[in-house]
């Protein structure tokens, strides 16, 4: 047995990614430029991206069918979900459905989050197979939103997390090998209003930057040592992405080919 011990981090998995990123900044974009990706749409917004896609599911059922299908031979190195947030109202659909309740709220005290953590779970068991068995990488989108946070040791701020109930934002988080902030580039510049006083205008021209550790205005992680800032401008195939987690991974993670490469 002491002979089968070896450096935890020498093996690199496929990986297990969450992009949470603001509205119409080109989250399935991201997803698409992965090798050979396949995107599950849970919302109908992909239809200018090139990427293969299965139809749109409408049901928890429907997701379990897909990702039961991508047990099977086929060509796709990446599962694109798109979107966690979108994902959810089906998995209090069918938590309310098995319990013979009105709506999720309806369980009383939360209860209704917790007992859709079952269904969660299953999702994520799925991805998990997927990854172990078929050698796909799981790359999961989430809309943004604008959370207060109240901290026991100093004032509260504003942070950008994903668009879930916190119970399903911790499962994911939890999860994931790294969870991204996709955002805009912005400078603060100040302006004299005359008088002694200045205001302060937020500046930008459209480039994008990824996040990926945590800090006080948004949520992010990474277990690679990827840098805290990956600068992406208006490149759509996100290569300085995909170069940054390859020598992160030493390697491990092998960035697309060809450039945005698909299955056929």
């Amino acid at each position: 047995m002491l002979e089968l011990i070896q450096k935890a981090n020498t093996v690199v998995k496929p990986q297990k990614i969450v992009v949470i990123g603001v509205q119409g900044i080109g989250k399935t974009t991201f997803g698409a430029t992965f090798q050979d990706a396949v995107l599950l749409p849970v919302e109908d917004g992909a239809s200018a991206v090139d990427v293969n896609a299965f139809p749109l599911a409408t049901s928890y059922q429907a997701v379990i069918d897909t990702i039961t299908a991508l047990h099977e031979d086929h060509p796709y190195k990446t599962l694109v979900v798109d979107s966690l947030d979108w994902l959810e109202p089906l998995i209090w659909e069918i938590t309310c459905q098995a319990n013979e309740k009105p709506s999720i709220e309806s369980f009383g005290y939360g209860k209704g989050y917790t007992e859709a953590d079952k269904y969660w779970r299953v999702v994520m068991g799925g991805f998990d197979s997927l990854r172990a068995n078929k050698g796909m990488h799981v790359v999961l989108l989430a809309h943004s939103e604008v959370k207060t946070v109240t901290p026991p040791d100093s004032d509260q701020y504003d942070r950008y997390q994903m668009r879930l109930h916190k119970r399903a934002l911790g499962l994911w988080s939890e999860w994931a090998d790294v969870v991204t902030f996709l955002t805009y580039k912005i400078s603060i510049k100040k302006e004299s209003k005359g008088f002694g006083s200045d205001r302060a205008r937020a500046q930008g021209s459209g480039d994008r930057v990824i996040y990926t550790t945590e800090r006080p205005a948004w949520d992010a992680k990474n277990r690679w040592g990827l840098p805290d800032e990956i600068f992406i401008g208006k490149d759509e195939t996100y290569g300085a992405f995909h170069t940054a987690l390859e020598t992160a991974t030493k390697g491990g993670y092998q960035k697309p080919v060809e450039g945005n490469k698909k299955a056929s």
